[in-house]
């Protein structure tokens, strides 16, 4: 683990142009992760800048949220290709894996960035103190990174996910403002997950205002599943399942296991889950048995599609 000191020295990234750069992610990839040794670190470092820089020239602009605002190219180019972690398939069915709550358990989030398998893909609290820092270490690692949007969940107002919850009765002009300062929070992720939201993911009209808004700015969107059937004009997944819905190890192995069974049958699997050390225990037993089966472990982005 890193003490807050050597975070402090490691994480905060120097600037060059407009580009975020690390002169030490090599090293720091190949310490923190003992799934990427020197191979894997020096793969991510000179095979794709790209999983090492960001905000990347041309991919942002000054947002409201304290950072650079992800926004299409001129020549196409966005960032839900620019920041996904590359992916070559082995023809074997793809089961991928997404992990949340980062960012606002020092603890927890290091153990999930140093431990699990480079190919889980990690989504972060938009409300974490200092969270640029700590997507920065992730993708270092290896990871992926999709940003969390707080969304009205059907016992609202009881159950209050802060300030810039969006709404599923807000005008879209209101959404879009809120939706403009969580994609600024920070650079480097490549899609936006849901964090609650069983009235806004249900509202028609909430998602008519959502959907634009991140197709405009070149983000995926990925679901735990409650926004299945919903499209929205951009790169998309929904979650299978939640591996941790009920909290024992017999359970979200079972879990694993379903998941696993549903990628052979149907040639891809997506799960979600959140940073609690019983289920980042299980995930690490897990894959270090998958190169023994048929099934490949995917990033998040290696499963979405355009719908």
């Amino acid at each position: 683990m890193f003490s807050k000191k050597a975070l402090a020295a490691a994480s905060p990234l120097p600037m060059q142009g407009n580009a975020r750069v690390s002169g030490a992610s090599q090293e720091l990839a190949a310490i923190t992760n003992p799934y990427l040794g020197a191979a894997g670190a020096g793969f991510l470092f000179l095979g794709c800048v790209a999983a090492l820089v960001a905000p990347i020239v041309g991919l942002s602009a000054p947002g409201p949220g304290g950072g650079m605002l992800p926004v299409v190219a001129p020549d196409g180019r966005n960032v839900a290709q620019a920041y996904a972690r590359p992916f070559t398939s082995t023809g074997a069915p793809r089961v991928a894996l997404i992990v949340g709550g980062l960012g606002l358990n020092p603890q927890t989030t290091r153990a999930a960035i140093d431990t699990l398998p480079p190919e889980i893909t990690l989504s972060f609290a938009p409300y974490a103190e200092d969270l640029q820092d700590w997507i920065d270490m992730a993708r270092a690692a290896g990871h992926e990174v999709l940003l969390e949007a707080p969304m009205e969940p059907a016992e609202y107002p009881s159950n209050d996910p802060g300030p810039y919850t969006l709404l599923a009765n807000s005008k879209p002009d209101e959404t879009a403002r809120k939706l403009d300062w969580l994609l600024s929070r920070g650079a480097g992720y490549f899609g936006v997950t849901n964090y609650l939201g069983g009235r806004f993911l249900n509202s028609d009209a909430a998602m008519t205002a959502f959907s634009p808004v991140l197709a405009r700015h070149g983000v995926a969107f990925i679901d735990d599943g409650q926004a299945r059937r919903r499209g929205g004009g951009m790169m998309r997944a929904s979650a299978d399942s939640v591996i941790d819905d009920q909290l024992s190890a017999d359970a979200i192995n079972l879990a694993l296991g379903e998941l696993e069974a549903g990628a052979i049958k149907g040639g891809t699997a997506l799960g979600s889950g959140f940073v609690y050390p019983l289920t980042l225990t299980a995930i690490k037993t897990w894959a270090r048995s998958l190169p023994q089966r048929i099934v490949q472990l995917a990033p998040a982005s290696a499963v979405m599609s355009k719908r």
